[in-house]
């Protein structure tokens, strides 16, 4: 049996999704982009800012459902563009301090024209 988790400390889904199922003792979370969630809009301009904006929001989804960065086991993480890939992994690495298992592939477009995205698998 499977649980959804939502918390308005993160943004809302823009399409038919959950911001993060629990599914037996793993939490799976939907990507998250650099949308702010007190506006709905994306704000932050640059990698680093979108990254950190990414960041917080998967951290108010991981908190909704009892967690921390500590309990993640596997990130996958898309950039608009590999040359982006240094200054994504210096944000990345302030929250990400555990290093759990990680995928990181360039892709052609994201939602919103943003420059990143990341989906998490937490222990619970």
């Amino acid at each position: 049996m499977s649980e959804k988790i939502y918390t308005k400390n993160a943004p809302d889904a823009i399409g038919p999704y959950s911001q993060a199922v629990k599914c037996g003792n793993l939490l799976f979370t939907s990507g998250q982009i650099a949308i702010n969630p007190a506006t709905g809009n994306v704000e932050a301009q640059g990698i680093e800012a979108q990254t950190r904006q990414i960041c917080e929001n998967l951290k108010a989804v991981l908190a909704e459902a009892g967690c921390t960065f500590e309990n993640v086991v596997k990130t996958t993480c898309f950039l608009d563009n590999m040359d982006d890939f240094a200054a994504f992994n210096a944000v990345y690495g302030e929250y990400f301090t555990s290093k759990p298992a990680r995928s990181c592939v360039e892709v052609s477009k994201l939602p919103k024209g943003v420059l990143a995205e990341v989906e998490v698998i937490a222990e619970l």
